[in-house]
C-alpha cells in the first residue's frame, strides 16, 4: 500500500524542508518535491504541519515491580498512550530479581510484552546482582538484541551495586562493546538521611526530595564517571535532574570521555514546590531522583542546547494516587517512586521550541534521532529518509490543548501536568506505515508493535 504525506514541512535533526513523504507498506521510500508523486492509495494532507520521525522514549517502566506493587500501565495501555503522544518506539527495562538470571529475566519481559504492544519496543537490562554468571550472560543478552545494562548506586538491598560491582560490569561492557546506564545517587548516604527524617517525625512527601539532595546526585555521577574512565567503558546517566550532576557530565565530555546523559520533562517543568503541595498531593510527584528547586531548570535547558544532555526520555513509571501512592501516606519512603509521562513528552518538549529554549531540529534530535543512534536503531528509526521505517508523525504546531487526567490515555488516575495549557498537538501517527492515530481516534491494536533487536550504539563503534 502506498501512502503519500503531502504539503508538510519535513523536520529532521539536520534541517527542515517543504517535501512530500512517500511510504510503501512499512518503509519510507522517498522524500520528494511537493506534488511530484501521484496515484497513492492514501493521501495525508500535512499542509501547515510538521512531518517528523516518530518519537523514541528510551526509558519507560511498564508493569514494573516496586515496593510491593506494580506500575499501572501494561505494555498494551502504555504503548497505546505512547502512540497518542507521537512516540512510536519505547525501550523498557527488564528487571533482574536477585537470585535469577539475566536470560530468564529477558524471557519474563518478553512474555509481558510480546503480542501486546501497539508500537515497536526494545529492552534494556537491569542488573540487580553482579556475579560471574550475570557478567557472562551479558554477551548472550547482546546477541539477543539487548545491549544496554542499567545499574543502581541507589536503593541498597534492592538494586544497589557497590563500586566494585560497577567496575566489574563496566569492564565487561568495555569488552563487549555494550553500554552501561547508571542511576547515579549516593544510596548509602540517602538511606541515612531518610532514617533521620523519619525518626524526627518528618513524613511528608516533600521529604523525599529533602533527603535526596542534589549534591548526592552530583557525587554519585562523578564517581560513576571516574569508574568509567578507569575501565574505558562508555557511560549513560539516566534521568539527570540537577546541575551538580550536569556539571560532572559536561566536564567529562569536555575531556573527550564517552559520557552521555538524559533528562526528563518533569525536571524541566516541575519542582520541589509540587512535592510540597498540601493534603498529601505532593505524593503524585515522588520519583527518583526527586524534583529539584526551579533554578535547576535553566541549567537543564542549557544542557540540552549544548548537547551535554543528549536525550529526553520520560522514566514513565505510573502509580495511581489512590491505593498506590497512598501506601506512603504516613511514611514518604514507602511512596512508590514514579511519574507518568509517556504520552506528553513530545508535546512538553515542543514547548521548548515555542519559548525559544531549543530549535525545531533539536526537538527532533533529542526526542527521536539521538535515541535511535544511542541505542542501536539508527537507519531504522529516528529519521525521515528513504529506507527508514515509516514511523511518521504529523504535528500541528498551532493547535492548543490542555493536559488533564480526564483526557489522557495512560492507565493512571492523575496527571503530573494537570491543567497545563500547551501549544502544539499530534494530528496523525504512522507506525511502520500503519495509521495508528488520526482525527482524534486510535486505529492501532495490541500486537502491531514488534520487538526491536538492537545493534550496538552508533556512538561506540
Amino acid at each position: 500500500m502506498r501512502t503519500v504525506i503531502t504539503g508538510g514541512t519535513v523536520v529532521n535533526a539536520t534541517g527542515r524542508a517543504l517535501a512530500d513523504v512517500v511510504v510503501d507498506d512499512e518503509l519510507i521510500t522517498a522524500v520528494t518535491t511537493p506534488g511530484l508523486v501521484t496515484g497513492a492509495d492514501r493521501t495525508i494532507d500535512a499542509t501547515g504541519k510538521y512531518v517528523i520521525p516518530g518519537g523514541i522514549d528510551a526509558h519507560t517502566h511498564m508493569e514494573m515491580p516496586f515496593g510491593g506493587t506494580f506500575s499501572n500501565d501494561t505494555f498494551a495501555t502504555g504503548t497505546t498512550a505512547a502512540a497518542w503522544g507521537g512516540t512510536t518506539t519505547i525501550i523498557d527495562f527488564a528487571v533482574q530479581a536477585r537470585g535469577t538470571s539475566l536470560l530468564s529475566t529477558l524471557d519474563t519481559w518478553h512474555a509481558k510484552a510480546d503480542g501486546n504492544c501497539a508500537v515497536d519496543y526494545g529492552f534494556h537490562m537491569i542488573i540487580s546482582e553482579v556475579d560471574d554468571h550475570s557478567l557472562k550472560e551479558m554477551q548472550p543478552c547482546i546477541d539477543a538484541g539487548v545491549n544496554s545494562f542499567k545499574m543502581f548506586m541507589a536503593y541498597p538491598g534492592v538494586f544497589y551495586s557497590t563500586d566494585g560491582d560497577i567496575l566489574r560490569a563496566m569492564q565487561q561492557a568495555r569488552a563487549t562493546g555494550s553500554m552501561v546506564m547508571m542511576h547515579a545517587e549516593n544510596g548509602i548516604a540517602i538511606d541515612q538521611l531518610v532514617a533521620q527524617a523519619l525518626a524526627e517525625g518528618r513524613t511528608a512527601p516533600v521529604e523525599h526530595s529533602i533527603t535526596r539532595p542534589p549534591e548526592l546526585e552530583g557525587e554519585a555521577t562523578s564517581r560513576a564517571i571516574a569508574l568509567a574512565k578507569v575501565t574505558g567503558s562508555p557511560l549513560y546517566i539516566v534521568h539527570l535532574s540537577a546541575r551538580h550532576a550536569l556539571e560532572a557530565v559536561a566536564a567529562a565530555r569536555d575531556t573527550g570521555q564517552n559520557v552521555f546523559a538524559e533528562t526528563c520533562p518533569q525536571y524541566l517543568y516541575l519542582s520541589i514546590e509540587n512535592m510540597a503541595e498540601p493534603d498529601f498531593n505532593g505524593a503524585k510527584y515522588v520519583a527518583s531522583p526527586p524534583l529539584r528547586s526551579k533554578d535547576h531548570q535553566a541549567d537543564l535547558w542549557r544542557g540540552l542546547r549544548t548537547n551535554d544532555l543528549s536525550v529526553v526520555s520520560t522514566d514513565h513509571c505510573p502509580f495511581c494516587f489512590k491505593d498506590q501512592k497512598e501506601l506512603g501516606r504516613d511514611d514518604f519512603s514507602k511512596i512508590p517512586n514514579g511519574i507518568p509521562g509517556v504520552e506528553h513528552r513530545m508535546d512538553l518538549l515542543h514547548q521548548g521550541v515555542v519559548t525559544g529554549e531549543i530549535t525545531l531540529e533539536r526537538w527532533v534530535e533529542v526526542c527521536s534521532t539521538t535515541p535511535a543512534r544511542m541505542f542501536g536503531l539508527h537507519g531504522r528509526k529516528g529519521v525521515i529518509a528513504p529506507g527508514a521505517d515509516a514511523d511518521v508523525v504529523v504535528y500541528d504546531p498551532a493547535a492548543k490543548q490542555t493536559i488533564s487526567a480526564l483526557t489522557h490515555h495512560m492507565n493512571v488516575d492523575y496527571s503530573a501536568y494537570e491543567g497545563l495549557e500547551i501549544t502544539g498537538a499530534v494530528e496523525t501517527v504512522l507506525s511502520r506505515g500503519a495509521v495508528v492515530i488520526a482525527a482524534g481516534e486510535f486505529h492501532g491494536k495490541p500486537g502491531h508493535g514488534r520487538f526491536l533487536k538492537r545493534d550496538l550504539s552508533q556512538y561506540l563503534v
